[in-house]
């Protein structure tokens, strides 16, 4: 797997969790998925990303995911 397919993974696996802890136990829980979209969006314009830098270190490998 791809850092760029990881981070996609984290991303969608982080909203979904917190979709259905909001329904779960708190509305609250969708702070984290507002914090995901904004991190996704920043790291659009600026290309720094702490989920790829942290698969980096973890090995994955650099590749397109498209």
């Amino acid at each position: 797997m791809s850092i760029d397919r990881a981070v996609m993974a984290f991303a969608g696996i982080m909203v979904l969790a917190s979709l259905v802890l909001s329904q779960v136990h708190s509305s609250y829980w969708l702070l984290l998925t507002a914090f995901v979209g904004l991190n996704l969006l920043q790291a659009s314009f600026t290309g720094l990303c702490p989920a790829a830098m942290i698969f980096r270190k973890l090995g994955l490998k650099s590749a397109s995911a498209f």
